[in-house]
């Protein structure tokens, strides 16, 4: 159910960011992301910003609550993905749709902090768009993961079938879809076509509800190999609700 005009106008008021949304439609990829790379840049706090990847997505999600909304996954998914990760403890993770690199901080800080000293955490974090991967590469470098993280550029499948055939990538521990949703299926049977999801392995779809991904929830809930789930999550800023899919290889 989508929020009342009543909701809507508390939505804005708690978070003014939603205020340009709610006017134009638009929540992306319209100078917005150039703003947030230049607030955190010029930002008073910076140099105690460096090397802290807690206080940079601090600082990305007042941007997007106070200037400019942003669709990153936010605090609240990013809440249940934490849990997940330290439960599953994946050491190679691959995403679809990595933005502006608030996720792909997220992830490499959690996988730095269960890793074992002689083990190497693994990031690939996959974007279309050249500029917001050139935004992303400039937040992970701040955040000092670039050593975890690899931002690669370009469509998805494409990326995941190089990076194979480089030998770069021979399983997928952790696979987070939050791309097109409309890609999530095909680009989860290219993964499983190059024997990526070996038994164990998790996925995890974002914004299965809202927009929405139907197509790929019947498919995941009927795989053979997978036990598919959908855990309720919020869409923030604005607290709409949502899920995420997650999928564990079973066989």
């Amino acid at each position: 159910m989508d929020p009342s005009p009543e909701q809507v106008a508390a939505m804005v008021a708690k978070y003014p960011s939603l205020k340009k949304v709610v006017e134009s439609g638009i929540a992306t990829d319209d100078g917005r992301e150039e703003k947030l790379l230049s607030f955190i840049l010029s930002h008073p706090d910076l140099e105690t910003m460096r090397g802290s990847p807690s206080k940079i997505l601090a600082a990305m999600d007042e941007f997007s609550g106070k200037h400019d909304f942003l669709i990153n996954i936010g605090d609240n998914k990013a809440k249940i993905l934490y849990d997940l990760l330290n439960e599953e403890k994946p050491q190679t993770l691959v995403e679809l749709g990595g933005y502006v690199g608030y996720s792909a901080i997220h992830f490499a800080d959690t996988m730095r902090r269960y890793s074992k000293p002689d083990a190497q955490p693994r990031v690939f974090s996959l974007e279309m768009k050249a500029e917001f991967s050139a935004i992303s590469r400039q937040l992970i470098e701040l955040a000092g993961l670039s050593d975890i993280v690899t931002v690669v550029t370009g469509p998805a499948e494409e990326s995941i079938r190089k990076l194979h055939k480089e030998g770069t990538l021979s399983n997928i521990d952790f696979l987070f879809l939050d791309h097109v949703e409309s890609l999530y299926t095909p680009d989860f049977k290219a993964c499983e076509e190059l024997g990526l999801l070996k038994k164990g392995a998790v996925i995890t779809a974002d914004n299965v509800v809202r927009p929405g991904a139907p197509e790929y929830r019947e498919f995941v809930r009927n795989h053979a190999r997978l036990q598919s789930t959908g855990v309720k999550a919020l869409i923030q800023p604005g607290d709409i609700d949502d899920e995420m899919e997650i999928s564990h290889v079973i066989n």
